[in-house]
């Protein structure tokens, strides 16, 4: 699988090499959504390209997009599986001609928020992006895209799992620099995490475990106690499905009743269940910071405020606050001599642990002042997508970001003098 220039013609076997398939892409339809344009007549185009058989490959995984954006996950993920059946290599834009470098991501055939959104990252970067879909009933190609530096992209999610196997099992042999990998995403999972990372100085995380359903019942008929599941585990108790994100499904149960009431209402096989920590300010509001680690080194990406502990940036309505906006603002602008001075130690322990060259965290300061982890993830969004007028703080900060995962890719790349040149 060694990479060779794209441009011969065959490959060794003598049979006509796939071509990579040009696209829009993640960032600027989800963007182009986000700003509120009407995506449907775009949709209409495409669907109707696909009706008639003309639908190129880029053409089909981008509708695949914009199906799951309007909210169809279901066809857009047939969609996609129709498209990656035949076509697995895809080319995004890129602001450069010819690029300062070629990355090559290993993504798996999952839905838009399962793969490290890396195109937000690299817009106007001048790195050129491919995306090989690794399939688990597809050989991998004879032959690659020449690349600089390869990056696995797919997460710790069940649909996942074959990707990163089949990953695991070529990189030993892998030609070029290959970051992220696939044996350390998988021990992100919420239970894992816990595994990993609890005993750590200057850390806090609960004691979390997966659970089938059945203990989970026999738990609401009080025939199990929640130290049953695992030791440390106490009401109240954070309960969600296992793979959900973005609080889908999140609640708080106070006792075993709860749980009971909560598995009527959710149909869900598997589930997280960790002990609720009270982690509000003195001032009676939830703080939830995300944070970006590059090569070791955090970066901050935002944090949301509010007055419910279930919270997520969305529905912290940021935009309506100005001091918390403010505060925000505050503490991106501070955040290497005022939050990472502060848990520089915990901070390093974390990312040591974690040891993945690119990865997110969202967690809180506790009340001792430790730095208390809800999730470490390598495919939570990053982005600068919040409007300007009204958060313009975030541009200079997510520039730092993304300019600092450039860097990166340059340092970790096979050719990093002529890239740079």
């Amino acid at each position: 699988m060694r990479p060779e220039p794209e441009t011969a013609a065959l490959n060794r076997s003598g049979s006509s090499r796939p071509r990579c398939a040009e696209r829009i892409g993640l960032a600027r339809l989800t963007r182009a959504y986000e700003a509120g344009h009407d995506l449907r007549p775009l949709w209409q185009q495409l669907i109707a390209k696909l009706l008639d058989g003309t639908i190129e490959a880029g053409e089909g995984l981008d509708l695949s997009l914009i199906a799951q954006l309007l909210g169809d996950k279901e066809a857009g993920l047939a969609i996609q599986h129709a498209i990656l059946s035949s076509h697995q290599l895809f080319r995004s834009p890129c602001a450069a001609k010819p690029p300062r470098l070629r990355v090559l991501a290993l993504a798996a055939a999952t839905d838009m928020g399962s793969n490290t959104p890396i195109e937000f990252l690299l817009e106007g970067s001048g790195i050129e992006l491919t995306t090989l879909y690794v399939m688990p009933d597809i050989d991998w190609p004879d032959w690659l895209p020449d690349h600089d530096v390869a990056m696995v992209i797919a997460s710790d999610s069940d649909d996942c799992r074959s990707a990163l196997d089949k990953i695991a099992q070529a990189m030993t042999h892998w030609p070029r620099p290959l970051l992220n990998p696939p044996q350390r995403i998988g021990r992100l999972d919420r239970d894992k995490l816990y595994a990993l990372l609890d005993g750590a100085e200057g850390l806090q995380i609960p004691p979390t475990a997966c659970v089938a359903r059945e203990p989970l019942e026999k738990l609401a008929q009080s025939k199990l106690a929640l130290c049953d599941l695992l030791s440390g585990l106490a009401f109240p108790a954070i309960v969600r499905p296992r793979g959900s994100h973005a609080g889908r499904g999140l609640t708080k149960c106070e006792d075993a009743t709860a749980i009971a009431r909560y598995l009527g209402e959710n149909p869900s096989e598997e589930f997280f269940i960790s002990r609720f920590i009270d982690y509000r300010s003195a001032d009676g509001l939830f703080r939830k910071y995300r944070l970006a680690f590059i090569d070791g080194k955090p970066y901050a990406c935002h944090l949301a405020i509010a007055d419910r502990w279930d919270i997520w940036y969305l529905n912290a309505q940021m935009a309506a606050s100005d001091d918390r906006r403010c505060e925000e603002a505050t503490f991106m602008q501070r955040f290497d001599s005022d939050f990472a001075r502060r848990h520089r130690a915990a901070l390093a322990e974390l990312a040591g642990r974690i040891d993945l060259d690119y990865f997110t965290v969202d967690c809180a300061e506790a009340k001792d002042g430790s730095l208390l982890i809800f999730e470490a993830d390598n495919t939570a969004i990053v982005h600068d997508m919040d409007r300007p007028d009204i958060f313009p703080y975030k541009v200079p900060q997510m520039r730092k970001v993304f300019d600092a995962f450039a860097a990166m890719l340059l340092r970790r790349s096979a050719r990093p003098c002529e890239a740079a040149a």
